[in-house]
Parts: structure tokens; C-alpha cells; sequence
């Protein structure tokens, strides 16, 4: 069975929809399933530092001759059924929320993976032209689509409430799973290297993720001020202008453009994680910390609670003084930490990855 993969994100995204891409592939190749040919569809070849992080067995295409950037996106959303047809893919996934329109009439099987509605939920978070093409995008592909993967009972609820139930029938949820390198030892001389490089200071609370208003890490900032004066907050992700809103801190560290061998090491070095976020699909960053042998203290209203699990901490997105009283309670030295940790580790194993690819790849051979 030949299964084509939209690889547009795996190879242009360094962390979210890119990184859920890359770790899937890579584990369905690692099933060694002789039964399921992966072709991975990208409109051109992104950056080489991510697409060769896609083991052997997964082999790119791409669009005929050099298009232009409107021709790519004409090819994505459309041409690529030419191609689909030509090699022989008999089912298609569209692994960020997009299925190419005419997918269905051309026979060819069609399976999307659907991270989160938070458009729809709050698209005050996004300029509304945005919005009405999100929309639109997410009702044509329910169109094409012959099943749909949520990544957390939230993503269900949303899509059955905010879609129609007429398609319960057709969701399964299949978590994210997170990279083995979070939950591999780090080498003291890496950690000394990483530290000095990016001038890490000795205690530090981190957080992972793009840094918008919808992520919150303002209530961070004021929650860590709080704290002993030698606990600082550490923040790695790609930074908007919300970063102008930050409260002012000597203890605040933006970092962006960090590899994925340096994240592992900065995990491996902090204390706590912290989310806040207002609103997530999943939230593969709590996975991930916990891997790393981190207590998380994160944010109630959306799928949080369903990524963290029972042994990690949970305040309102607006509440600084419970966020910093969560946060004291997970420092080094406080009472039950490493019990948390160990049993929330326990709980991620739902999430590894041999596990999330053999489901997906049952998904393909039930299509």
C-alpha cells in the first residue's frame, strides 16, 4: 500500500505541526511495516537541517520545474492529485488540518489529523481574515476527509461541536507522541557547553512555545517574580510582537532558534515547566518536559489536564499567585516532587511512539 504524506510542515516547521510530522514518520518507518510504502509531498525542499531529520525509508517529492509561491500553494491544495494518481497513492493524510480538494472524487483515500479548532474557539487570537479561511479550509477538508485523527478528546469535542456530529463515526483520537531525545540522558559537557552558550542562569523555570498572547506567559513572568530571587524564567520559542506586552523582569530569558540538541539540554537543566497557555489541542511541550524528568505546572480550560495527567499541577490562566505557589511547590527539595515525576512519567507512556504509529498505520490498512 502506497500511503502519501503532506510533508509541507515536516520540512519547514522546526517545532509544533513539524515536529508531530517528523516524529510520526520516522516511527511509522521504524515499525518496519512491509506492508505500507511511505512518499512524503512537500511543495519545495524547506530547510535541509529538518528535512534530514527524516530517517531512510522516507523518500520526499516534489512539484515538476521551480513554481512560484502561488503555484506551490495551487499545487498543495490541488495539483497534487495529478501527482497522487501518477505514483499510485492509495491513501493520502494530510497531517496539519488540510486535505487537497478533489481527493474524494479521484478514489483516493483520505485521512487528516486535526490539532486543534482554537480559530473557531477564540479567533480573537488571530486576524479574522485568517479566521473565515481557517473556517473554510476545516469544513472542505471534513468534506474530503474518510476519517479524521483528533490528538486529544478536547480536539473531538471540538470538532463534533464546532463540525457536526454527523462525523463521530469517523474520529479517532490518537495522541501526539514526543521525541525519544527529551527523555535521553544529556552529557554533562553538553549541558556546560549549552549553559555558557546561551548564558543560562543556575536555577531557572522554562517554558517551550511560540510567544503569542493566546500562550500567556505573561501570568508566568509575575508568578516567577514571586519566587526566591535566584529562580528565573527561561522561554524558548519563535517570539511575536506580543513580546513588547511582557511585564518587565531581570529574570525573564527569551531565547529563539534554538536546535533540537540544545532544547534537550535546556530541559535536562531546569527545574520546573511551565504552560500557561489559555487554550491548546494537546500541548506537546508537557509531554515532552516530563520526559525530560520535569514536575509541570500548567493552565485549566482546554486539553492541559488530559496532556500532564493527575501528578502535575493546574491553576487558572490569570491567577499568578497560585501559578507561583505551584511553582515552589515543584522546585528542587520540595516535599513529593520526585514521586509527581516518577508517576507522571508513568502516565506519558500512552504517548510513546510505537504505540501513536501502529494505530495510525492500522487507520491506513482499515482506509
Amino acid at each position: 500500500m502506497i500511503v502519501g504524506i503532506d510533508a509541507k510542515r515536516i520540512v519547514r516547521n522546526g517545532t509544533g505541526l513539524g515536529s508531530y510530522g517528523r516524529t510520526l514518520v520516522n516511527d511509522l518507518i521504524r515499525l518496519g511495516d512491509s506492508d505500507i510504502q511511505l512518499r512524503l509531498y512537500a511543495p519545495d525542499e524547506g530547510r535541509e537541517e529538518l528535512r534530514t531529520q527524516i530517517i531512510e525509508g522516507g523518500d520526499f517529492y516534489y512539484p515538476k520545474g521551480k513554481p512560484s509561491a502561488l503555484r506551490k500553494a495551487w499545487w498543495r491544495s490541488r495539483g497534487i492529485i495529478n501527482d497522487l494518481l501518477h505514483d499510485g497513492v492509495e491513501v493520502y493524510h494530510g497531517l496539519s488540518g488540510e486535505l487537497p480538494i478533489g481527493l474524494r472524487k479521484a478514489g483516493i483515500r483520505g485521512i487528516v489529523t486535526i490539532h486543534d479548532l482554537i480559530f473557531m474557539r477564540h479567533p480573537e487570537y488571530y486576524h479574522w481574515i485568517d479566521t473565515k479561511i481557517y473556517e473554510w479550509k476545516f469544513r472542505q477538508t471534513l468534506q474530503e476527509a474518510d476519517h479524521i485523527i483528533a490528538i486529544s478528546e478536547r480536539t473531538r469535542q471540538d470538532i463534533l461541536e464546532l463540525g457536526g456530529q454527523e462525523y463521530e463515526d469517523r474520529i479517532s483520537v490518537i495522541y501526539q507522541s514526543f521525541a525519544p531525545r527529551f527523555s535521553a540522558d544529556v552529557k554533562p559537557e553538553c549541558k556546560a557547553a549549552v549553559r555558557e552558550r546561551f548564558k543560562l542562569p543556575q536555577r531557572y523555570v522554562l517554558n517551550v512555545g511560540t510567544i503569542e498572547r493566546r500562550k500567556n506567559l505573561a501570568v508566568a513572568v509575575e508568578a516567577v517574580d514571586l519566587l526566591p530571587q535566584d529562580i528565573h524564567l527561561v522561554a524558548v520559542g519563535r517570539q511575536t510582537k506580543y513580546v513588547r506586552e511582557l511585564p518587565h523582569s531581570e529574570r525573564l530569558h527569551l531565547l529563539s532558534g534554538v536546535s533540537d540538541t540544545d532544547l534537550a539540554a535546556i530541559y535536562a537543566m531546569a527545574e520546573v515547566f511551565v504552560y500557561p497557555s489559555r487554550y491548546e489541542g494537546f500541548g506537546i511541550p508537557i509531554i515532552e518536559a516530563i520526559a525530560a524528568g520535569l514536575p509541570v505546572v500548567a493552565c485549566t480550560g482546554s486539553c492541559l489536564e488530559e496532556a500532564g495527567g493527575p501528578y502535575s499541577r493546574y491553576v487558572n490562566p490569570d491567577d499568578a499567585i497560585g501559578m507561583a505557589e505551584a511553582l515552589k511547590m515543584s522546585l528542587r527539595g520540595a516535599r513529593n516532587r520526585q514521586e509527581r515525576i516518577e508517576r507522571s512519567r508513568e502516565y506519558i507512556r500512552r504517548f510513546e511512539g510505537n504505540d501513536v504509529a501502529r494505530q495510525v498505520a492500522q487507520l491506513y490498512k482499515q482506509l
